[in-house]
């Protein structure tokens, strides 16, 4: 506002009569957004490696789970499942591990939101710095569980191509 009517002025003087000035308050506003928006950026990082671990990992329990139920998809096969019910059941079991972890990551969250809240306004006189919006808990975990699913998609099909008579005779 006051900008405004500074270069309204300046406009209709002429040079040596001008207002030269420093908006030092946006500098600073300036240079703290910049900070604000390193972190975020860097935040963003840790989020998107973690994400990609812990996919990784769910990839491996459900590698390992496939592993160890040989024996299971050999019976399940000779009585009967496709290779499609088999590709299912691991499937569902990584989106129930995933959704159940999301379920709890969200969940510890929101707790320790509370006293985290709670000691910054007791703090910095702040009050609401530690909030997770709903909206934003949903797409998280939405976005967890399809990662989660890609994750079990290759341990899935290596369920499913087992060959039954192989998978009973295994101990």
């Amino acid at each position: 506002m006051i900008d405004g009517l500074i270069a309204d002025y300046n406009a209709s003087v002429d040079e040596e009569n001008q207002i030269e000035y420093t908006d030092y308050v946006a500098m600073l506003m300036s240079g703290v957004t910049t900070m604000i928006n390193a972190v975020v950026y860097g935040l963003i990082g840790f989020v998107s490696i973690a994400l990609v671990v812990s996919s990784i990992m769910i990839g491996i329990i459900t590698y390992i789970s496939v592993l160890e139920r040989t024996k299971e998809i050999g019976i399940l096969r000779s009585v009967g499942a496709s290779k499609k019910d088999i590709s299912r059941v691991f499937n569902a079991e990584t989106v129930i591990v995933g959704f159940t972890a999301d379920l709890i990551g969200v969940g510890v969250t929101f707790l320790l939101n509370i006293p985290i809240s709670i000691i910054a306004e007791k703090l910095t006189g702040i009050s609401g710095i530690a909030v997770l919006p709903t909206t934003a808990a949903a797409i998280l975990v939405a976005i967890s569980v399809v990662l989660t699913m890609i994750a079990g998609l290759i341990p899935s099909k290596m369920a499913a191509k087992k060959d039954p008579v192989i998978a009973l005779r295994t101990e």
